[in-house]
Order: C-alpha cells, then structure tokens, then sequence
C-alpha cells in the first residue's frame, strides 16, 4: 500500500518550526507528498525531502516557484492516473473545470478554493486538502488529507489540523 500525504495553500514565507512540526506529525508515515499549489516559498518543499515531492505553483505562488514548478501535472502511482492542480476561478464549479481539463484522470487533487473535499464523481475521486494554514476568517480550519493507493482502489481521507499552542 502507498500513503500519499497532500497539501495545498500553505501560504507561508519560509517554513516555520510550527509548519515543519505539523508538517512531520501529519506526513511522517507518507511514501510521498502532492502539494496543489500556493507555496509561495519553495523553501516549503524541502520539508518533505527525500520523499518522493510532486508540486504545482498556484496564483498566489511568486516568480522563483512559477518558473520551477508547472501549472499541472499527471502522475502514474500503483496503476492509477492522478491530476495535480492548483485550480482557478469561481468554487462553485471548479470540479467540472478539473474533469474537462483531466478526463483520463482516476483522481484529480486540487487546491484554491480552501474548501477541504474528498468525494468521488462517478469513476473520479476528486481531493481538495483545503488550506494547510487557516488563511482568513471566511475559509474552513487548517487541513490537509491522506490518500491510500493499493492496487486495487484510491481512498483518501480529510484531516483537520490542531494546532501546536
């Protein structure tokens, strides 16, 4: 079995020591990590070296991490074609956006929106880990999710994040 750890929006500088704590209690078991955009530090990356890193930069994401991450990306993990996005626009039909853009696609991972989701859309599993870091009163509490691939089926699961204070 392979545990994928993801993430989106971290929205941070640099990664603090309370980041790299979460960051190590929520991963430290994960074969890999998929980070669905707005990093805004590559810095934030490292982190989770020398597993296995799949990132893609987002609208809040500066120069340096637009130049060395791609917009999208598809992966091939134990058989199955997952989709890597940031994602952009309006929430209200962002999941239709991502299944015309990934229609090979066995899940589609996404961010943006803050909005955690983990539900599937006939044949489709569709992950928004939500925002790593609580970014404004108006989004869900910090959460990243878990995805387990055996060869046979991908299942994931929505994590909320305490925090260390």
């Amino acid at each position: 079995m392979i545990r994928a750890g993801i993430l989106s929006d971290t929205h941070l500088v640099a990664a603090t020591e309370q980041f790299k704590e979460i960051a190590a209690r929520a991963f430290d078991d994960c074969d890999m990590i998929f980070h669905a955009g707005d990093i805004t530090a590559m810095e934030i990356l490292e982190q989770f070296r020398p597993k296995p890193v799949h990132a893609v930069h987002g609208n809040m994401c500066g120069y340096a991490a637009r130049l060395a991450l791609p917009q999208s990306k598809i992966i091939v993990v134990g058989g199955f074609t997952i989709a890597l996005c940031h994602g952009a626009g309006p929430r209200h039909n962002i999941e239709e956006r991502m299944w015309a853009q990934f229609p090979e696609a066995d899940c589609i991972i996404y961010g943006h929106t803050h909005q955690p989701v983990c539900e599937r859309k006939g044949e489709i599993l569709f992950i928004n880990p939500g925002s790593f870091q609580c970014t404004s009163a108006y989004s869900s509490p910090a959460s990243y999710a878990i995805l387990t691939i055996d060869g046979h089926s991908l299942n994931a699961k929505l994590h909320t994040i305490r925090t260390l204070r």
